[in-house]
C-alpha cells in the first residue's frame, strides 16, 4: 500500500559493506537521519582485504567474533563486472585500474569507495566502531512505535556509547562465521586444520599434502592455486559427479586428486575417506561455507538462526513481529547482489517514512510458512533457505516497490558466465563468448546515461 506520508526516522545501519552502503544512500534519500556503524577502518565489508589475520583460531571457533574479510590474495570475481553494479552506478573500467571483465577483489573495493564518495556517504559512517549490543528499548505493542538501544564501542576507547534509534538495519553480511563439518576425530587431529576464512596465499603449503574439503567456488579456486606449490592436493567432495570444467582441471595436474567425503581423522595424520581409501595429510583446509551470525542482536527470541535459516523473515528482509523497525539487508544468496540490496534498501526506506505499509502479521507469517513448505517440497535443506538462484524472485521483489526488473542482458551475462565456468573452470574469467550480449549491455540506459566519459 502506498501513501504520501513522509516521516523522518533516526536509523542505525550496522555494516558499511555493499548492502549497508546502498541502505545508507536510500534511507537518507527518503529523508531519514542515518548513522552507519563499521568496525573496520574503511568501507567495503567483505571486499576490504586484510592480508594478516593475527590471534585467530584457524577454524574460527572463537567466542569473540573477530569479523574480517574472507577473501584471499588472488581472488577474482566470479561474475562479469557489467552485471555487478548498482542500477544507477555502473561498474565501469577506470584509467590505471584493473580493466579485466572479471577483475581482482581490489577493483570491487575501489568501486565501493567510488560509490561512497560520489554519493557523499562517508559523513554518515562511524569507522572503527563495533556494535556490541542492539536490543529493544520497549516491548513491541500494537500501535506503539518500537525503539532500539544500541551500545557501541570505538576501537581503543575505554568506554562505550549508548544511543536510542527508531530503527535498525542489519547489513553485516554472511561471510564472517565459518561453517564447519562434523568429522569423527576432528577435535583430536594434531596436524594443521583451518577454514578458508583465514586462507590468504599458497606459499605456507609448499611441499605439503593438503586436503581441501568442499568443491565450492572457493574450494576449487584454492585447489587450483595450490597445484604449483603443494606436493599433493586432495579435493574432498560430497559427490564425485563433478563439472566438466573441474574434471578437465584435474586431468591437467598430476598432483590434484578428487576424493569422496572424509569418514574420520586419525592420530597418525591419516585422513580416511568413506570409500575406505586414506592418505597421510599435513593440512586440511575446510572450504565449507559460512553461517549467519548476529551476536550483538537481542530480539528476545523473535528472530533466530536455526541451521542457517534466519527467521521468521518476510521476503528474507522483515521479521513480522518487529518490522519495519528491524530489517535485514543482504541475507539472500545466489542472486545478482547489488541491485537486489538496492531494492531491499528502497523498500525499507519507504516503509519507515510511511509511504508504504507491510501486510498484516498474519499474512506475513502465512507467506513465510508457505515459502518454507515450498522449499521442503523441492527437497532444499534448511541451511539453504536463503539460496535464491531465481531471477523471477528478484523481479517479484522489485514489484513491491515499483523497482526496475533485472535487465535481460544482466540475466544473460550472468547465465553465460555460469555456463562457461561449468565447462572451462580455469579459463572462464579470461576467455568468453558473450560479445553480443555485452553490446546490448553497453547500449542500455544503465551505461549510456553516463555519456562517453563514463567509459
Amino acid at each position: 500500500m502506498v501513501s504520501e506520508r513522509n516521516l523522518s526516522k533516526n536509523v542505525c545501519i550496522i555494516g558499511a559493506g555493499p548492502s549497508g552502503l546502498v541502505a545508507a544512500r536510500e534511507l537518507r534519500k527518503e529523508g531519514h537521519s542515518v548513522v552507519v556503524f563499521e568496525q573496520n577502518n574503511d568501507v567495503g565489508g567483505q571486499w576490504l582485504y586484510q592480508p594478516k589475520i593475527e590471534h585467530e583460531d584457524p577454524l574460527g571457533r572463537t567466542t569473540v567474533q573477530n569479523v574480517h574479510s574472507s577473501i584471499y590474495a588472488s581472488l577474482r570475481l566470479t561474475s562479469p563486472r557489467e552485471i555487478m553494479g548498482y542500477t544507477d552506478f555502473p561498474f565501469v573500467v577506470k584509467k590505471g585500474r584493473d580493466s579485466r571483465r572479471f577483475p581482482g577483489h581490489r577493483e570491487l573495493l575501489l568501486y565501493l569507495q567510488d560509490f561512497c564518495e560520489y554519493f557523499g556517504l562517508r559523513e554518515m559512517i562511524r569507522f572503527n566502531t563495533r556494535v556490541e549490543y542492539a536490543g529493544m528499548l520497549n516491548y513491541p505493542e500494537f500501535g506503539k512505535d518500537l525503539r532500539w538501544i544500541v551500545k557501541s564501542k570505538e576501537k581503543d576507547a575505554e568506554k562505550g556509547m549508548e544511543e536510542i534509534f527508531d530503527a535498525i538495519v542489519v547489513a553485516t553480511g554472511h561471510y564472517s562465521q565459518p561453517r564447519l563439518p562434523n568429522i569423527k576425530g576432528m577435535d583430536a587431529w594434531r596436524r594443521k586444520q583451518m577454514h578458508s576464512h583465514i586462507y590468504r596465499v599458497p606459499e605456507p603449503f609448499r611441499n605439503e599434502v593438503v586436503v581441501v574439503v568442499g568443491n565450492s567456488l572457493s574450494g576449487q579456486d584454492i585447489g587450483m592455486e595450490l597445484v604449483d606449490v603443494a606436493k599433493e592436493i586432495h579435493l574432498s567432495a560430497k559427490s564425485l559427479d563433478v563439472s566438466e570444467g573441474l574434471s578437465k582441471v584435474i586431468s591437467k595436474h598430476h598432483n590434484l586428486h578428487l576424493c569422496p567425503q572424509i569418514d574420520s581423522l586419525h592420530d597418525d595424520g591419516r585422513v580416511l575417506f568413506v570409500d575406505g581409501t586414506s592418505i597421510v595429510a599435513d593440512t586440511i583446509i575446510y572450504c565449507t561455507g559460512y553461517s549467519y551470525s548476529f551476536p550483538f542482536l537481542d530480539t528476545k527470541g523473535m528472530v533466530a538462526v536455526d541451521d542457517d535459516r534466519v527467521g521468521p523473515l518476510y521476503e528474507h528482509t522483515f521479521p513480522p513481529s518487529l518490522a519495519p523497525s528491524l530489517s535485514f539487508v543482504g541475507i539472500p544468496k545466489k542472486l545478482i547482489g547489488f541491485p537486489f540490496f538496492e531494492s531491499q534498501a528502497k523498500w525499507i526506506a519507504q516503509l519507515l517514512s510511511g509511504k508504504r505499509t507491510l501486510p498484516s502479521w498474519d499474512k506475513m507469517m502465512q507467506s513465510i510458512k508457505e515459502f518454507y513448505r515450498s522449499r521442503e517440497v523441492d527437497g532444499i535443506p534448511k541451511h539453504n533457505t536463503h539460496d535464491i538462484a531465481n531471477f523471477e524472485y528478484c523481479d517479484k521483489y522489485a514489484d513491491y516497490i515499483g523497482f526496475l526488473h533485472l535487465e535481460e542482458w544482466r540475466k544473460e551475462l550472468c547465465l553465460s558466465a555460469l555456463r562457461n565456468a561449468d565447462i572451462n573452470l580455469d579459463t572462464y574469467r579470461d576467455s568468453y563468448d558473450d560479445s553480443e550480449m555485452l553490446q546490448a549491455a553497453y547500449q542500455s540506459s544503465h551505461f549510456t546515461h553516463l555519456g562517453p566519459e563514463g567509459f
